[in-house]
């Protein structure tokens, strides 16, 4: 038996998984949720890599992969130099993924090692929806375009509801809402992402659960201004100070839920913001499809709350979807009802197996 080690690194948690090729069957792994460069991250890592493995390569997830990486692809000295480069673009995971690949690649030299980006699902976004209305010299200069984030993930569930609504991906035309620490959504259609929220980084498009999502750039502005704010003072706000956090003083929409059902006007309020900018977000890019086949949830949140879940769905009867959804399942599958117009699914995120498929896939290929 040979077997991929997966290495995930969020930007507050770390999971690495062993699984055997063949079967994709998860022989073993760890799961923090600390910085993937804290102690305990660390020590859970060298836990793991202590057990006995048959190891036939290492796939690492890479958040930006730039414009150039935009495929899995072995993780040569030149590509990691190149994106390297991007660190700026993402900057509470790339650092920290390429931190990571450097100790693994110093550990397993004779391992290939393949840095799968979660940019590649969307490096075929049509022109229209990839370009920013900026000035061309800025866009050449410095590559400025719509990148799209979370295509792992998006790979994965595309995948199931494939199997799930008995049509082939190629012909499948579905809204995907990645819903979890980070979130956006996408557009799939054709076999490919069509429309996505985030963009440059992945600092645009929802609220998440720290992060922003989209403001007024004039704001930002007017921030900077006069010494309202310093940069560094905006940067920090912007990615680790608002959205859920922000809004209804929790990350965690668990706490959120039981805080507004308890009168929390602050909680409540944040997942109503939420639930109002993911329905918005998908009805914008469902323009890209030309029918809606399904409704997927995925992600953390996506997966188990099942009170944002409704709240989402119901604010989409224009596109035939409605609410009066089930709870939460022990595995992927409906949460709408029987013969529901546009079904809803929820399917949980497997990003491991997608990047064990995706380094096996660059492993063969190269």
């Amino acid at each position: 038996m040979s077997a991929v080690l997966t290495i995930n690194p969020g930007s507050s948690s770390l999971q690495a998984h062993v699984i055997d090729a063949h079967s994709e069957r998860v022989i073993d792994f760890m799961h923090v949720e600390q910085p993937p460069g804290s102690e305990d991250a660390v020590r859970e890592l060298e836990e793991l890599l202590s057990h006995r493995l048959d190891l036939r390569a290492v796939g690492h997830r890479i958040v930006h992969g730039g414009p150039e990486v935009t495929s899995p692809t072995l993780a040569t000295d030149e590509v990691i130099s190149t994106v390297r480069k991007t660190a700026s673009l993402a900057p509470l995971h790339v650092p920290a993924s390429l931190a990571l690949l450097d100790k693994l690649r110093s550990r397993m030299p004779d391992l290939p090692h393949v840095l799968c980006p979660d940019t590649a699902f969307h490096s075929g976004l049509p022109e229209v929806a990839a370009t920013y209305a900026l000035p061309k010299r800025w866009r050449e200069r410095f590559g400025l375009r719509r990148y799209g984030f979370h295509g792992l993930s998006y790979s994965w569930a595309a995948g199931r509801a494939s199997e799930l609504v008995s049509k082939p991906v190629e012909s499948l035309s579905v809204l995907l809402a990645h819903l979890g620490g980070g979130s956006s959504v996408c557009a799939f259609r054709d076999g490919r992402s069509v429309d996505t929220s985030m963009g440059f980084t992945p600092l645009e498009g929802l609220p998440m659960s720290k992060r922003s999502g989209d403001v007024d750039p004039g704001m930002l502005l007017w921030l900077l201004e006069e010494n309202r704010l310093s940069l560094k003072e905006l940067a920090e706000g912007l990615h680790t100070g608002s959205g859920l956090l922000g809004l209804g003083h929790s990350p965690d929409t668990r706490d959120l839920v039981r805080a507004a059902g308890d009168g929390d006007v602050d909680a409540d309020l944040a997942l109503r913001v939420f639930a109002h900018r993911a329905s918005r977000a998908l009805a914008a890019v469902a323009t890209s499809l030309d029918r809606v086949d399904a409704l997927v949830f995925t992600g953390e949140i996506g997966w188990d709350q099942p009170e944002l879940r409704e709240a989402i769905a119901d604010r989409l009867g224009l596109l035939g979807i409605v609410g009066g959804l089930s709870g939460n399942r022990e595995d992927d599958g409906p949460v709408s009802s029987p013969g529901a117009t546009v079904p809803v699914l929820v399917i949980k995120t497997r990003e491991e197996m997608q990047i064990c498929r995706d380094t096996i896939a660059a492993v063969e290929a190269g």
